[in-house]
């Protein structure tokens, strides 16, 4: 049977995109980061890898694959959103929003998009 180890992330910046996602999720590195690679842990407890690899390739747009990170309820969702733009995300002026969204659309600091969802909405 097979599962799921890591989630992998190409970036331009492999420190900065870690600095970045270990404050995000409290993640810390597996081991000790290389300039072009680094999989982040949990901290405490249970939850998927995260690697972050050097990478040349543009940014999508559009992207076909991306992370979803679930907030609590509404109010958990906008004091993410604001720790997580404080940290160096950015809005996503997000043209495909469905009426009554449940999710924010935000880029880390390397472009990659990701949502934060109301787990509490609807």
């Amino acid at each position: 049977m097979l599962r799921i180890g890591s989630i992998v992330m190409g970036v331009s910046d492999v420190p900065r995109a870690a600095a970045f996602w270990t404050e995000a999720l409290g993640y810390v590195p597996r081991e000790e980061m290389e300039d072009d690679w680094v999989v982040l842990v949990p901290a405490e407890g249970y939850g998927p890898q995260l690697s972050l690899g050097l990478s040349e390739t543009v940014v999508q747009t559009y992207p076909r694959v991306h992370l979803d990170l679930y907030a609590g309820d509404a109010a958990d969702q906008a004091a993410e959103v604001e720790r997580l733009v404080a940290l160096g995300a950015q809005r996503v002026d997000w043209d495909l929003y469905p009426h009554d969204a449940d999710f924010i659309v935000l880029a880390d600091p390397e472009g990659n998009r990701f949502c934060v969802i109301d787990t509490g909405h609807g």
